[in-house]
């Protein structure tokens, strides 16, 4: 069994802000901007899980500029896909059935103190993962149908030779409070960035010596902590 960390969601380098953190642990997931296509989906058309249009947790002189800036949902949480075509992301085709994709972001105290920290917020329990190229063109629209990548035809068709895509089972979910996994450590310019936890690590080990979260690159749970790792995660709502 394999578990891959993935760093998804708006943050100030693609977006301008972090996601909301409320007093109870809850959250809005609010994903990057898309300035290569219209979509109907917008910061002002979404509807956050808690009842407000996700341009609302932007600073309110950005909202104006925002509330038509269409979104990247992805991933999508409602039949669980994801797509990437970045070169970096190419180890996540390497997940078979019955791995974990967990999913974290950045996210700050919404009206209230709590300093920028990185978070669980879903995973996906993997049914199938692959190139776009692995597929029928029939697989493609019964698996990932919509799929930000997939959804738009001219998009699928720029990136399909490079695109990878990943569907989740019924068992996957957006979580419904935030779950902490880092703590600030520096780098070796003694540069402060964001590393997992002492806590964390216990738990996920220490990614083969690289527990920098920081970015978005995947994160592989070391093999001899994945039966705690799946355990753990599984057990988040």
């Amino acid at each position: 069994m394999k578990i891959a960390l993935l760093r998804v969601g708006i943050d100030t380098g693609s977006g301008g802000i972090h996601g909301p953190l409320f007093r109870d642990s809850s959250f809005e997931y609010i994903p990057i901007p898309d300035n290569r296509i219209r979509d109907q989906r917008t910061y002002g058309t979404v509807m956050g899980t808690h009842g407000r249009p996700l341009v609302d947790y932007f600073p309110r002189s950005r909202r104006p500029r925002m509330h038509d800036q269409s979104v990247h949902d992805d991933p999508e949480f409602s039949t669980f896909t994801y797509g990437d075509p970045a070169r970096h992301k190419v180890s996540l085709s390497s997940l078979k059935n019955g791995d974990i994709l967990a999913f974290y972001s950045g996210l700050q105290g919404w009206e209230f103190e709590d300093e920028p920290a990185l978070y669980l917020i879903g995973y996906f329990e993997v049914i199938v993962a692959g190139s776009a190229c692995d597929f029928t063109e029939p697989e493609i629209i019964d698996l990932f149908a919509e799929n930000f990548h997939v959804r738009h035809e001219s998009i699928y068709r720029d990136q399909r030779e490079k695109l990878i895509l990943v569907r989740g089972s019924d068992n996957s979910r957006l979580l419904e409070r935030a779950h902490k996994i880092s703590t600030v450590g520096t780098d070796r310019a003694g540069q402060r960035l964001k590393i997992l936890s002492p806590e964390m690590q216990g738990i996920f080990g220490t990614f083969g010596g690289r527990n920098s979260i920081q970015r978005s690159l995947p994160r592989w749970v070391d093999e001899d902590h994945t039966p705690i790792a799946a355990k753990y995660i599984r057990s988040l709502r």
